[in-house]
Parts: structure tokens; C-alpha cells; sequence
């Protein structure tokens, strides 16, 4: 009787991965969806999303791979990898301004977003499909969707209330020269650093601090070696997720259709989870002992403004003006 039931048990096994390989072969396009962050962020929930809409929509004749935890490389390796055709998708934002993108900047530029319904707006609206057709038509990415933001936030080991209190503190930036002019300019020594990196070097204390929303702050554990969430909420921004053009382009017209349909479902179910999530993620930190600062906004907000204006150039200044106008 055992026996009989490991032979069904392995029958059983062998044929379920029998069917799983057969459905991959079946699939006429595989499509390499990347991005820096774990399982458990809204992000990785909504490319999840993506996987299952374009499959079900294809009848499996598109199979989507996800790949989390920078598993295709670090986010501009993945940006290269989109371009030379090794990697077809990815969630990136402001880091595109490497790429000569100067208006991707505008996702993550500090202060310039009020709160969520001025985001909608904004990377709903027209300037949205402005930022979007520019992505395109200079990178060869195509935006397909895009993923609201929760405010980047400050962490130390100290707490920061105003500028004056950096004083020369280390801190992790991404690698955007506006966040190293900025920064620079409240009076901290900002470091570029892939996202990966963080936890080692506070660790190491190679850098003091870092900037980001609560859900990276909570999925890179970053609550192990930092104390303080430093409530300087000066970014508001947003992240696409873009796809090869020339990958886009060799789907059939059909399934091109299918891509973009998935990718609406995707967006509309990464919105419908952020404030929720957001929320959690607050509370998750706060069990963990992190204690959150508040600051004088103002005096970050008018020294961060001025440092901005000096790093645009005439076409940001006017895109920055235009956001700033929308009510």
C-alpha cells in the first residue's frame, strides 16, 4: 500500500512538471521582467498581476518570468539589459536621467508633488504622456504603466530635525545628480549607491543614512541599523514600468494589445494596494523601533526648491513650473 502510494505521489509529480514544461514550450514569446525589490512589495504583488493577466488573455502563447531581489542586475545593468535584449521589462523611475532622459527627473524631483491626487494628475495627465513619449522616442523603453510612490523619508542613526542638523552626515542617494545636488546643498555628503548596498553599509557604517519610502525602508530590513524615520517626505513621485521598444514591436498586433490591457489591470491594482500598504508599512516600522522625527519641512522644502531651480536646465525649469501650477 505505501508503495502504491509513492508511485502515485511520483506519478503525480512527474506529470505536473511534464504539463509546466509543456506550457513553457508552448509559449511563442518569453518576456524577463525585472526589479530591485522583494516579494512582499506592492511592486513585485503588481508584476505578479501582470504575469497572470498576460497569460490568461495570450492562452499561454506569452510567458512572463519575474524576477525580484535585482536578480537580472542592478537597476541600470537591467536598463542595458532591456536595450541589448536580455531583459524585456522593469520598473525604473529617475534613474532614467542617466540615460539623457532630463524629463524622467520629474518622478522623483524633491518637493515638486503636493500629495496623491496632484501625482494623478500630474503622471495621469498630460505632462505624464509627455514624460512617457519622451522615454520612448529617446531611450527605446516604453512606458506601460506606472506605480504611485510613497514619500522618500530620511533615516539616521540620529534625528535629524532641520538642515542644520546633517552637518556633514553620510547618507545613501541613488546615482541622479539632482538627489547629489540637492542633498548637497542641505548640508549632508551624499553617497550614490545601488539599492542593494544599503543594508551592508550602514551596517559598516560607510554611510550614516538613506532616503526612501517606507515599503523599501521595511523590505531591505533596514530597520536592523537605523533608529530614526526622519519625516522630511521630499519626494512624491511615481515609477514606470517600461518595456523594450523593439520587444513591444516583434509582438503581433494581438498580443501587443494584450501586453497593454494586462498592464492597465496592473497599474489599477498597484493603486488600489499602495495606501493600505503605505499604511502597514508605517505601523511594521514603528513595531520594530523605529521612531519617527518630525522636521521643519519648510526650511528643507526652500532650501531643496532653490537647489533644484539651479540644477534645471530651461525645459525641466518650464516642466517644473507647469506641475507646480496644476491644482
Amino acid at each position: 500500500m505505501y508503495f502504491a502510494y509513492r508511485c502515485f505521489i511520483l506519478l503525480l509529480v512527474i506529470s505536473t512538471l511534464s504539463f509546466c514544461q509543456s506550457k513553457e514550450e508552448n509559449a511563442e514569446f518569453t518576456l524577463r521582467f525585472g526589479h530591485i525589490v522583494n516579494e512582499d512589495n506592492t511592486w513585485h504583488k503588481a508584476s505578479v498581476k501582470f504575469k497572470e493577466e498576460v497569460e490568461k488573455k495570450s492562452n499561454g502563447r506569452i510567458q512572463v518570468k519575474i524576477y525580484p531581489n535585482e536578480q537580472l542586475g542592478k537597476e541600470m545593468d537591467m536598463v542595458t539589459g532591456i536595450l541589448s535584449g536580455s531583459v524585456d521589462l522593469l520598473i525604473t523611475a529617475e534613474s532614467l536621467e542617466n540615460w539623457g532622459l532630463p524629463l524622467s527627473i520629474f518622478c522623483a524631483t524633491p518637493y515638486a508633488i503636493r500629495d496623491s491626487d496632484h501625482l494623478r494628475k500630474v503622471a495621469g495627465g498630460t505632462i505624464g504622456k509627455e514624460i512617457e513619449q519622451h522615454i520612448e522616442d529617446v531611450a527605446g523603453l516604453k512606458p506601460i504603466a506606472w506605480f504611485e510612490r510613497g514619500a522618500r523619508n530620511l533615516t539616521t542613526n540620529v534625528p535629524i530635525r532641520h538642515p542644520d542638523d546633517l552637518n556633514n552626515l553620510i547618507i545613501r542617494v541613488p546615482n541622479v545628480s539632482l538627489f547629489v545636488a540637492t542633498w548637497s546643498a542641505l548640508g549632508a555628503k551624499p553617497t550614490p549607491m545601488a539599492f542593494s548596498e544599503i543594508f551592508t553599509a550602514l551596517q559598516q557604517s560607510t554611510i550614516h543614512g538613506q532616503e526612501n519610502p517606507f515599503s523599501h525602508i521595511r523590505n531591505a530590513g533596514l530597520y536592523e541599523v537605523q533608529k530614526y524615520v526622519n519625516l522630511t517626505e521630499h519626494v512624491k513621485g511615481w515609477a514606470y514600468v517600461v518595456m523594450g521598444k523593439k520587444q513591444f514591436d516583434n509582438l503581433p498586433i494581438e498580443l501587443q494589445e494584450v501586453v497593454m490591457e494586462a498592464a492597465e489591470a496592473m497599474q489599477s491594482y498597484e493603486h488600489s494596494l499602495f495606501a493600505e500598504q503605505e499604511k502597514l508599512d508605517r505601523e511594521y516600522l514603528q513595531a520594530k523601533g523605529m521612531e519617527f522625527v518630525e522636521v521643519d519641512k519648510e526650511a528643507f522644502q526652500k532650501i531643496a526648491g532653490e537647489a533644484v531651480v539651479r540644477s534645471f536646465n530651461e525645459q525641466q525649469k518650464d516642466m517644473y513650473k507647469r506641475i507646480q501650477a496644476i491644482e
